[in-house]
């Protein structure tokens, strides 16, 4: 099972693409970092995961939700979604805006 593990992240790594934004505009995305920041999650490496891409793990967080939600129907679920979405969005906007100010 580890090897398997390996090779995916292996893969993963060798197969990433390139921002469209910044290879044409040269400046960052509100996006840039999630690849790179999931595969340091995939190795283990949460806080460099963190560090890279602050966003991922409420997205992650936000998108497995979304997807209980859809099957359970909990109460206060769309609530929820509504409060993780703004969360969420509220990093990334943080995020883009200070890799644009450094």
């Amino acid at each position: 099972m580890m090897l398997f593990w390996d090779d995916l992240v292996h893969w993963l790594e060798s197969h990433q693409g390139a921002c469209f934004y910044k290879k044409y505009f040269g400046v960052e995305c509100p996006g840039c970092g999630m690849q790179r920041a999931f595969v340091e999650l995939l190795k283990g490496n949460v806080w460099e995961s963190i560090l890279m891409y602050p966003a991922l793990l409420p997205t992650i967080f936000m998108m497995g939700f979304l997807i209980a939600h859809l099957f359970l129907k909990f109460k206060k679920g769309a609530l929820i979604l509504k409060i993780s979405f703004i969360f969420t969005a509220s990093i990334i906007f943080l995020n883009f805006v200070i890799k644009q100010i450094i």
